[in-house]
């Protein structure tokens, strides 16, 4: 087997309203790239979680060249799974030849998980490990992976705890890679993940406290499908109860503001359930929600 990743095409070009590509230290990238692949070339087999995202697909990628057949991508579906998610990760699969599976999860049906508190992505992970573990000792995969970062540690992150307590091996942070670094390396291989915008699962649209339902999941997704068609890259749609008020990327604000696109997008997202549209001046922010955990 080779030291390098087989490319699954010539490598991607970015997509043409995507942000820089953030510098890195190639040596270093390539250098705990290579550390990555000791760690996998350690394994027997392996499961490996694999939402679509760019952390995901790159992990799963490299365990597919590294492991082959000893190597198997699952995907969760549930009602926090957006259609387009769903839809990028069947692109994935497509292109690279994964050997991969859905499953469904179920935690929807856990009143720790609906209630949304602060802890509800340990109730969702714990969910998914645990089905995960179930698949493993059916098909005698020897331990399971997810894609968590050295960046991702600084972040408030509970589904973390879910992990650490189901022994689930975290390879790219055990490599030290970052996220710029997993965005280097995923485009120099071709991957066309490489740039694809950070992605969270519906729920953490949903302040904490507010129930989780499948019904809001699907009002959610139509909204931000509006934003999509409007050729928005980077967003979220946070749902306050009948108001919608949408985070668009500060480089994509102005034309959100623009007035005969905040028609189509008040048109649009109404027309997806919620009665009140509004657009958040400070844009987007990854886990804008959790600062309510502060005031409380």
């Amino acid at each position: 087997m080779s030291d390098s990743p087989i490319p699954i095409s010539s490598a991607t070009a970015p997509s043409p309203n995507a942000p820089p590509a953030l510098p890195v230290d190639q040596s270093a990238a390539l250098a705990k790239q290579q550390r990555l692949f000791d760690l996998l070339r350690g394994l027997d087999s392996l499961l490996v979680a694999f939402s679509g995202g760019a952390d995901s697909a790159y992990l799963a990628w490299q365990a597919h060249t590294i492991l082959a057949e000893r190597a198997l991508a699952i995907t969760a579906l549930s009602p926090s799974f957006s259609r387009y998610d769903r839809e990028q990760a069947e692109a994935f699969v497509r292109a690279s030849g994964l050997r991969h599976e859905f499953i469904e999860t179920r935690e929807f049906e856990n009143p720790l998980y609906i209630a949304n508190d602060a802890d509800r992505c340990y109730h969702c992970k714990d969910e998914l490990f645990d089905r995960m573990q179930s698949l493993a000792n059916e098909r005698n995969f020897r331990v399971i992976a997810y894609g968590i970062n050295a960046d991702d540690t600084h972040d408030f992150r509970p589904g973390h705890r879910a992990a650490h307590e189901h022994r689930i091996l975290a390879p790219l942070l055990d490599a030290a890679l970052t996220k710029a670094e997993i965005r280097w390396l995923s485009q120099r291989a071709g991957l066309p993940t490489w740039d694809r915008p950070a992605s969270a699962c519906l729920s953490s649209r949903v302040p904490y406290g507010t129930a989780v339902t499948p019904e809001l999941m699907e009002k959610i997704d139509r909204a931000e499908a509006v934003l999509r068609d409007l050729g928005f890259r980077q967003f979220r749609v946070r749902a306050h109860g009948e108001l919608a008020r949408i985070e668009l990327a500060l480089d994509e604000l102005s034309l959100g503001l623009q007035p005969s696109v905040s028609q189509k997008i008040a048109a649009g997202v109404k027309a997806a359930g919620f009665a009140i549209v509004t657009l958040d001046l400070e844009g987007y922010r990854q886990g804008s929600l959790n600062f309510l955990l502060k005031v409380k």
